[in-house]
C-alpha cells in the first residue's frame, strides 16, 4: 500500500511549526467524535501528536476518520495549526499544536488489544509477555529499551575510548560445567558430542591475554541452566572486561571511570571517586550481606562480650565459639511496632533460618521485652549502651550460628528499612567494592570446596600454600562492585601459573585427568607465556535496571522469559519432530 514518506516524528512537532505542511505516521493512540469534529492521537516511539479531522475541510477523510480505532496504523498529512486559548496540553510535548487533516491512509486495521497500550496498567505480567510486541509499545517499555541502548553506546565508546578491543568470544565452546549447568548443544556431525553455550567468555578472555590482546571487553550473551529463582534469566548479558600487566587497583581505576562517565551521561550526577571498599568479612558482620546497601543505617552490633555470661540461655549458648548474639537497632519506631507487626517480623526470619526473634522496646519508664526478666539491669543497660538505644527504639535481637544468622539479620536489616521508609528516593546513590572474599566455600550436600567466584580466581600470593594445607583460610584476590544493594560486576586477578592453576584445581576436588580434560587447553596455554592479568564482568541487565529505577530485569529485556524459563510469547522451548532428533543423534527417555 502506498504511503506518503513521514516528514515528522509524532514527538518533534511544536508551535515553530505553524502553517507547515506535515505527514505522520504510526498507530492511533486514541479517538475522540464529538460529532461534528474527530479527534485522534497519533504514536510512534517518539511521541504522540493530537490530529483532528474536520468535515468542512475534507469530507471524505472525515469519513474515513470514522473507521479509525485504537492500534490501527496510518498515514496522516495536514497542516499544523495552533491549538486554541485554553486548549494547550502542557503534559505532551506537542501540546501547544494540532494537525488538521487533509489526507488519510489506513496501513493497517488492528483488533482490540488484550490490555490499554498506556503506563500504569493492571494486568498480570504473564498477559504482558505472551502479547510482549503490545506491552513494548508502552512508553515506560519503549523508555527503558532506550535507556539501554544508551548504555551499551556510552560503555562502546568508553572502552574504545581507553584502548581496549572489541573482540566477539564462540557461543558454541566446550563444555566445562563448574557451577551452574551448561545449556548443551548437540553436534549433527559429531555423533554424541555436544558444544555447550557459554556461562561466561572467562577462558576465552584470558586466552585473548596469552594472545596479546591486553585490553578486550565484549557485550556478550551468556546462558546459565539454573534452577528457578525470582529475578534471573537462562540468557543474559554481561558487560566483559580483561586487562594484561594490571593488578586490582588499576581495574578500580578503569571500572570507577566507566561508572563516572554512565553516571554523569544518565543520571548527571557526578559520582566522587574514588569509591569506597569494604572487606568481605567486614561487609558480612557490619551488614549481614556481601552485597550491602550503604543508604541507610541498621548496622549489626555484636552483643557476644555483652551477654556472654547471662542467665538467659539463648544468649549465653549464642555467645561462644562459632555463635552470634546480634542486634539492629530501628530509630524512633517502637511506637509504631504493634505486638503483630513483630510476629510477622518473627515469622519472616523463622522462614529464613532463625530460631526466633527477640524483641526489646525502650520507652520512656524503661525496657519492655518479653525476656527482660531474664536479663540482669547492668545486662540490659550494656545491650542499651552497645546499640546506642533511646526512648522509642526498637531493638531486634537474633541469636545462633553466626554464619547462618549473619544472612538472616542483613535480610531483617533489609526488611525493617523497607518498612520505616528508610530509603528515599533521591538518596544518593551507595556503590561501593566488597573485596578479600574467600577462595572457596565448603558444601555440606557434596563435601567438597567450591570457588567463590570462579577456578580461575588467584589466590592472594602469601595464602597459596594454603591450598593444600588449609583452603578454608585462603582469601581471593577477587572483588565485587555493589550498586544499592545489588552486585552488578564481580570480578578479579586471575591464575596465571599452571602450577598455581593445578593447586587451585586439587583444592577443588578436581583430578588431574578431569583438569586435563575440561581445562587443557588452557593449561597448555599458560606454558607459552601468560601474562598478569585480571578484570571484570558486569550484569548488563541488572545495571540498566537500576538505572531505569525498574524492580525486574524483565523490564529492561525487550523479550524475557518467565522465572520459570518459558518464553510465552512463541512458547519455547517446544517439542521438535522425530526427524530433528534422530538427526542429532537424540533419543527422548521417559522418566
Amino acid at each position: 500500500m502506498k504511503f506518503n514518506k513521514r516528514t515528522h516524528t509524532c514527538g518533534e512537532l511544536s508551535a515553530k511549526n505553524a502553517d507547515e505542511k506535515v505527514v505522520l505516521n504510526g498507530w492511533v493512540n486514541s479517538r475522540r467524535d464529538l460529532g461534528g469534529l474527530i479527534f485522534i492521537t497519533v504514536r510512534d516511539r517518539y511521541g504522540i501528536t493530537q490530529v483532528v479531522f474536520e468535515p468542512a475541510e475534507n469530507s471524505e477523510v472525515y469519513e474515513t476518520a470514522k473507521k479509525l480505532r485504537s492500534e490501527y496504523v496510518v498515514s496522516v498529512e495536514g497542516k499544523v495549526r495552533l491549538r486554541p486559548d485554553g486548549m494547550v496540553n502542557p503534559e505532551m510535548k506537542t501540546g501547544e499544536i494540532e494537525v488538521v487533516a487533509e489526507r488519510l491512509i489506513i496501513l493497517n486495521e488492528a483488533e482490540t488489544p488484550p490490555f490499554v497500550i498506556s503506563d500504569k496498567i493492571d494486568v498480570s505480567e504473564e498477559l504482558r509477555l505472551k502479547y510482549r510486541y503490545l506491552d513494548l509499545r508502552r512508553r515506560e517499555m519503549q523508555e527503558a529499551l532506550l535507556l539501554r541502548h544508551k548504555t551499551y553506546q556510552i560503555v562502546r565508546r568508553f572502552f574504545d575510548e581507553n584502548g581496549f578491543v572489541e573482540v566477539e568470544t564462540p557461543v558454541l565452546m566446550k563444555s566445562t560445567p563448574e557451577g551452574a549447568r551448561d545449556y548443551l548443544v548437540p553436534s549433527r556431525i559429531h555423533k554424541g558430542k555436544f558444544y555447550a553455550l557459554p556461562q561466561s567468555p572467562q577462558t576465552y578472555k584470558q586466552l585473548l591475554m596469552v594472545a596479546g590482546f591486553d585490553r578486550y571487553f565484549q557485550i556478550t550473551k551468556c546462558f546459565r541452566d539454573e534452577d528457578l529463582r525470582a529475578d534471573r534469566q537462562p540468557e543474559f548479558t554481561q558487560i566483559d572486561v580483561e586487562m594484561s600487566f594490571v593488578d586490582t587497583e588499576d581495574v578500580f581505576e578503569t571500572v570507577e571511570n566507566l561508572m563516572k562517565r554512565l553516571f554523569k551521561e544518565i543520571k548527571n550526577y557526578d559520582l566522587k571517586t574514588p569509591l569506597p571498599r569494604l572487606s568481605y568479612d567486614d561487609a558480612m558482620n557490619k551488614y549481614g550481606s556481601d552485597k550491602p546497601d550503604l543508604r541507610f543505617g541498621l548496622e549489626i552490633v555484636h552483643l557476644n562480650e555483652v551477654v556472654k555470661n547471662s542467665e538467659f540461655k539463648v544468649f549465653a549458648s549464642s555467645a561462644g565459639g562459632d555463635g552470634i548474639v546480634g542486634a539492629i537497632t530501628a530509630k524512633n519506631v517502637a511506637s509504631d511496632f504493634s505486638r503483630s507487626k513483630i510476629d510477622a517480623l518473627t515469622k519472616y526470619v523463622k522462614e529464613l533460618g532463625a530460631g526466633g526473634l527477640i524483641w526489646m522496646k525502650v520507652n520512656a519508664d524503661g525496657v519492655q521485652s518479653p525476656i527482660a526478666k531474664f536479663l540482669s539491669d547492668e545486662e540490659i543497660q550494656n545491650i542499651l549502651k552497645e546499640t546506642q538505644a533511646e526512648e522509642n527504639d526498637l531493638i531486634l535481637i537474633i541469636a545462633g550460628d553466626k554464619a547462618k544468622m549473619l544472612p538472616v539479620l542483613g535480610a531483617l536489616r533489609l526488611e525493617i528499612a523497607r518498612q520505616t521508609n528508610l530509603i528515599k528516593n533521591d538518596a544518593a546513590p551507595s556503590l561501593l567494592w566488597v573485596t578479600d572474599f574467600p577462595l572457596l566455600e565448603w558444601d555440606d550436600e557434596t563435601q567438597r570446596y567450591y570457588a567463590m567466584h570462579h577456578p580461575f580466581t588467584s589466590p592472594r600470593p602469601e595464602d597459596i600454600d594454603l591450598l593444600e594445607t588449609a583452603p578454608e583460610k585462603v582469601k581471593a584476590r577477587a572483588y565485587d562492585l555493589v550498586l544499592n544493594g545489588n552486585e552488578i560486576a564481580g570480578g578479579s586477578i586471575r591464575i596465571h601459573n599452571r602450577d598455581v592453576q593445578e593447586k587451585m584445581f586439587r583444592a577443588l576436588g578436581i583430578s588431574k585427568e578431569e583438569a586435563e580434560e575440561k581445562f587443557g587447553f588452557l593449561l597448555n596455554a599458560f606454558k607459552y607465556g601468560a601474562p598478569p592479568h585480571g578484570g571484570i564482568a558486569f550484569g548488563f541487565d541488572r545495571l540498566v535496571m537500576l538505572f531505569a529505577e525498574r524492580d525486574s530485569i524483565r523490564d529492561v529485556i525487550a523479550f524475557p522469559k518467565t522465572t520459570s524459563a518459558l518464553s510465552l510469547m512463541d512458547n519455547s522451548p517446544s517439542e521438535v519432530s522425530e526427524e530433528q532428533l534422530k538427526e542429532l543423534h537424540i533419543q527422548i527417555r521417559e522418566d
